[in-house]
């Protein structure tokens, strides 16, 4: 019997979000972690479709980690 490898790591949700994983996962009576990982496997083709964020120039990305759009300022 294979063994799986358990490693402990922390997820951040907005709490909305989180809210609602909870919900599904005691409609399921699951744990938050099973609704998390069979999530991924359902949604990760869709995500493998979006771009690197080094395959985007420069001044294009705007993403919550310090990059902005260049201003237009006049």
């Amino acid at each position: 019997m294979a063994t799986s490898d358990k490693r402990k790591q922390s997820l951040y949700f907005p709490q909305r979000m989180l809210k609602e994983i909870q919900e599904e996962a005691a409609r399921q009576d699951r744990s938050l972690s099973w609704i998390v990982q069979k999530a991924w496997k359902i949604a990760r083709r869709e995500i493998m479709k979006y771009p690197s964020v080094n395959d985007i120039p420069d001044d294009e990305v705007d993403d919550t980690r310090g990059k902005t759009e260049p201003s237009s300022a006049t």
